[in-house]
């Protein structure tokens, strides 16, 4: 790219997307310098990368189909002033990151108001899980779709809507600083403590509706494993929610900010209970086993029971077509259901190896080691760019 300073909007309403979000920054801008601007709605790692939010995004992080109603005029105004934010800076291209609802409503009216403006959705929505009438959705919303799985083209190709695969960028996470012996050190846990890492979720509606489980399981365990070592890495999105629950625990948990801490304890875990969601990911890339719980509202989950085409919930565990991560979901999400698997892998060193061998082999089939997707998706960008200009 050559010429005048480039203006990239980015949009993201949630944890993983902000991330995602200032993966592409950081690309784009070692391809193009100071040739770069940024401007658009983010968290704190955008921040990080010259995105200054109008608002905080931790209020667009919903769960849930009945929650989405009830939000559904905090989320048009913030999608209306997120529009109007494009009109304010004139941006030369959007991307907008993950978060159907939110950035569906953005692509719509920056369409209206800017229909010359390419508009790149970056994460699709998972029409090969639920809902497949959303490819024909976002095809005529964007311009050009960047995909994190590969068997997601088909679907959106059918309808019009060019893809590029670029990879999830959960599969490209860096180990290689993590240190667990700091955070053993950091926590007062010996060389062979066990430590429990848990991981709750990013959205406040996962802390209301997962959180309780996960301490019902937490304090079982503790009962009787006096010396497990329990250590919660808090997202920033809802870092004080998870702080202010976690002070009235009668048993000792060490809550992590930041990427370091949280990284060192996935590398130090014995076992993990995590929230679904990218961070399953994340854990299996470090070798953790899990047990892996969810819960939403019980209208959202009728609903789905009726949307959802399978039986996984876990990207891995569809990629093997089996539970290699064991899934407690709703009511099975439970205190006692929680500790008992947990439990079963604290005393069993063989079912660890077992498992963690399988995470491995289904990460494989996701494309670990592939390209960068934060270099791939800037590639697709740019790409994009030149297209119209030419």
């Amino acid at each position: 790219m050559s010429g005048r300073q480039v203006t990239v909007m980015l949009v993201a309403a949630e944890a993983s997307g902000d991330d995602r979000g200032a993966g592409l920054a950081r690309a784009l801008r070692g391809r193009l310098g100071q040739g770069v601007r940024f401007v658009g709605v983010g968290g704190r790692s955008m921040a990080a990368e010259g995105v200054e939010s109008p608002f905080d995004i931790a209020e667009l992080s919903i769960l849930g189909l009945l929650e989405g109603l009830l939000a559904y005029r905090k989320v048009v105004r913030r999608a209306d002033e997120t529009a109007a934010l494009a009109l304010r800076e004139k941006p030369d291209v959007a991307v907008l990151i993950d978060s159907w609802g939110f950035t569906l409503r953005v692509a719509q009216r920056l369409r209206k108001l800017m229909p010359d403006l390419p508009l790149v959705k970056y994460v699709g929505p998972q029409v090969w899980a639920s809902r497949p009438g959303r490819a024909r959705t976002l095809a005529g919303a964007v311009d050009h779709l960047l995909s994190i799985h590969a068997f997601d083209a088909p679907f959106f190709e059918a309808e019009g809507l060019p893809v590029t695969f670029v990879g999830n960028s959960a599969l490209n996470v860096d180990f290689s600083g993590a240190d667990p012996a700091r955070l053993r050190t950091r926590i007062g846990a010996g060389p062979d403590d066990p430590i429990l890492l848990v991981l709750p979720g990013s959205r406040p509606g996962e802390i209301q509706r997962v959180l309780p489980a996960f301490e019902h399981a937490v304090h079982l365990l503790k009962e009787s494993r006096p010396g497990l070592h329990v250590v919660i890495p808090a997202a920033p999105t809802v870092a004080e929610m998870v702080k202010a629950r976690v002070a009235g625990w009668p048993n000792r948990a060490h809550v992590l900010e930041g990427d370091e801490a949280k990284l060192d304890g996935m590398k130090a875990a014995t076992v993990a209970l995590a929230c679904s969601g990218t961070v399953t990911t994340e854990l299996a890339l470090a070798g953790a086993p899990m047990v892996i719980g969810y819960r939403v509202g019980a209208v959202t989950y009728a609903l789905l029971k009726r949307l959802i085409r399978t039986r996984y919930i876990t990207l891995f565990n569809i990629a093997a077509q089996d539970f290699v991560a064991p899934e407690l979901v709703q009511d099975d999400c439970a205190g006692p259901r929680l500790a008992a698997e947990v439990a079963l892998r604290l005393d069993d060193f063989a079912l660890r190896q077992r498992q963690v061998a399988a995470q491995y082999a289904a990460l494989e089939k996701m494309g670990r080691g592939g390209p960068d997707p934060n270099e791939a998706a800037a590639e697709a960008v740019l790409k994009i760019l030149e297209a119209r200009r030419a």
